[in-house]
């Protein structure tokens, strides 16, 4: 639903073997297994047991995929960040370490003896079910290998004529095995895609081809700290250590960025972006047959010099481009920036936080960009205690900063304050100037930090209406869904025709059982009502996106959804588009190889790609 960039900035502020699996080819086959097992390595499938309730008692298995011996070409450690069009260097070749002179071997040889040790006492002291790789990455949670463009995929029922496009999204895909721990957040960002044209379907997957992922390719192995799953106490310091020594050392290069891109996926003036809001976004650029190519990482043009978050917003009217970044080491702890409908990026507009806060997602509304400022903080000292540097803090009062959108400094904004609530997303925002309010549409996430930090409360996720007085600077709160229908919501959206103004509808994941999505829902948000789409048996998906049949069109909700299914009994995923308006399946798109369960999407239009950068 999320990624693990909101706590992965920690790394990248602070930088600048659990299994042996067997590993099967590259070239996925449609084989109903895990990752697409090699038939010459026995593998035995998971039995599901009908008693389960949460993925998190699904089976420990991880069965990792062999990636192929050739890559395609991909940029080096040491391309440039600014560079369009990267020098191109093949994973076939010799590994970097073949390049180190004596002294940096010798380095190399020590340092990953000081790894073992500390790895070998990892293991001797169990991991937290946030961490525990066995846990976090099983079943459709397990990686899959790359799969290049399969055309003509068999389809049932009719795809609708007006989707004509790519359908695209993201997700966390770690290359390799975890050598300690590791949350499904901390993946290597893969971008699947499934290109629609003339009532045809294709479908491809392929790494977002960030320095992080290159180097570690390079090494074999994973070397960059995982700041979920490993940054925990004394050895997530021990960690952080090591990976500067090797830094020092000239074995990686962190300063052409440390992050994933396996969250965030918008397409903006002519560049698809991947995102995890830890590194600057990533340029990803569709082909002609659908494939997908990692063009390299991308700063606006030389105008972002920060890091950005992985929810950006496109006014659907003005074609504007708004964002935040924060940093988690010093002051200030968040800018606010835009970029016009060419391109151009306006100054930085310093936000007001005591602290570094998790600010995985905002709102913008026609005038205005709502911010979170919640309870969930960083506080690296508490490394130092043994704990994590990603904190609840119940003593900080959460608040939402209403800005005009073309401020040039924080002198405008107002603080409202809104007790006890942490949305994790935030699916809409308009203005009632009628009330003189900015009503927010989220779902509000308690225990705030049971994603990150292991606990014995069961997590909700509760669809809400929070109203924001600007007159007299009070909120209110309210679930949108009576308490008898109460389900988690998680992930999804409202028509984006209408983002930032008032909506009717939104499609949002049913996350039950959590963390799976049995399905979706499609809410009335004035009334409340509900209308459910469920998969079937032990059918899980993602996010639900919502296609507009035509922007123009009168009913909001006129236009399809279209979500990954995966069968865990047939151990086959597919494409299902569903009918928005009376929630009847049109199409199905039968896929040729699985598709794990990840995170955001979007969908970019035929017209659209023609004017790729």
């Amino acid at each position: 639903m999320a990624s693990s960039a909101s706590a992965s900035a920690a790394v990248a502020a602070a930088t600048g073997n659990c299994l042996k699996p067997k590993f099967p080819p590259s070239t996925s086959s449609s084989a109903p297994d895990l990752g697409s097992i090699s038939s010459s390595i026995p593998f035995k499938r998971p039995t599901i047991k009908p008693n389960i309730s949460c993925s998190l008692q699904t089976p420990s298995i991880l069965h990792f995929p062999k990636q192929s011996p050739t890559y395609p070409p991909s940029p080096t450690p040491a391309s440039s960040p600014t560079t369009k069009h990267p020098k191109n260097t093949s994973s076939a070749e010799k590994p970097q370490s073949q390049q180190w002179n004596p002294f940096q071997r010798a380095a190399a040889m020590a340092l990953d003896v000081v790894e073992n040790a500390l790895v070998s006492h990892e293991r001797n002291h169990p991991l937290p079910k946030t961490a525990d790789p066995r846990v976090q990455i099983s079943g459709n949670f397990a990686p899959v290998p790359e799969q290049p463009i399969k055309h003509r995929l068999p389809v049932t029922g009719t795809i609708p004529e007006c989707i004509q496009g790519v359908y695209v999204r993201n997700g966390a895909n770690p290359l390799h095995e975890p050598v300690a721990g590791h949350h499904f957040f901390d993946g290597d960002g893969m971008v699947h895609a499934v290109q629609f044209k003339n009532g045809s379907a294709s479908y491809g997957c392929r790494f977002t081809e960030t320095s992080r992922l290159v180097q570690e390719r390079a090494f074999g192995r994973p070397v960059f700290p995982k700041a979920i799953g490993e940054l925990h106490g004394h050895s997530g310091i021990a960690r952080l250590l090591l990976f500067y020594a090797r830094g020092l050392f000239g074995l990686v290069d962190p300063s052409h960025g440390t992050g994933v891109a396996n969250a965030g996926l918008v397409y903006f003036n002519g560049h698809l972006l991947a995102m995890s809001e830890d590194d600057l976004p990533y340029h990803v650029r569709i082909t002609p047959s659908g494939d997908l190519k990692t063009v390299g990482r991308y700063d606006f043009d030389g105008q972002l010099k920060s890091t950005m978050i992985a929810h950006p917003k496109v006014d659907p009217v003005t074609g504007e481009f708004f964002a935040l970044s924060y940093d988690v080491i010093q002051k200030p702890y968040l800018k606010y920036f835009h970029f016009s409908a060419d391109g151009k990026k306006s100054p930085d507009v310093e936000i007001p936080v005591e602290s570094p806060t998790m600010m995985h997602d905002f709102a913008i509304t026609e005038n205005f960009v709502v911010i979170p400022d919640q309870q969930v903080v960083f506080k690296l000292p508490e490394m130092i205690h043994g704990g994590s540097p990603v904190v609840y803090d119940k003593n900080k009062m959460s608040r939402f900063g209403i800005l005009d959108k073309n401020a040039t400094d924080d002198s405008g904004i107002s603080w409202v304050e809104a007790p006890d609530c942490f949305c994790f997303h935030l699916w809409n925002a308009w203005e009632e100037p009628q009330t003189d309010e900015v009503v927010v549409i989220g779902s509000c996430m308690t225990p705030p930090d049971s994603i990150f930090n292991e606990c014995d409360e069961s997590l909700k996720s509760v669809l809400s209406e929070i109203r924001l007085n600007l007159k007299t600077g009070k909120s209110t709160r309210r679930p949108i869904i009576s308490e008898s229908e109460q389900v988690n919501l998680e992930a999804g959206m409202v028509n984006r025709n209408l983002l930032g103004r008032k909506t009717r509808f939104a499609y949002l994941a049913l996350a039950e059982p959590w963390p799976k999505v049995s399905g979706f829902a499609k809410v009335d948000l004035s009334t409340g009502e509900v209308k459910k789409y469920i998969y079937g048996d032990q059918r899980y998906g993602g996010e639900p996106l919502f296609f507009p049949r035509n922007p123009n069109s009168e009913n909001e909700d006129d236009g399809y959804i279209l979500a990954f299914v995966h069968d865990e009994k047939t151990w086959q995923s597919e494409l299902q588009i569903v009918n928005a308006m009376n929630l009847q399946l049109e199409a199905t798109v039968k896929l040729p190889s699985r598709v794990p369960y990840g995170f955001h999407g979007t969908f970019i239009s035929s017209k659209d790609l023609e004017k790729q950068a």
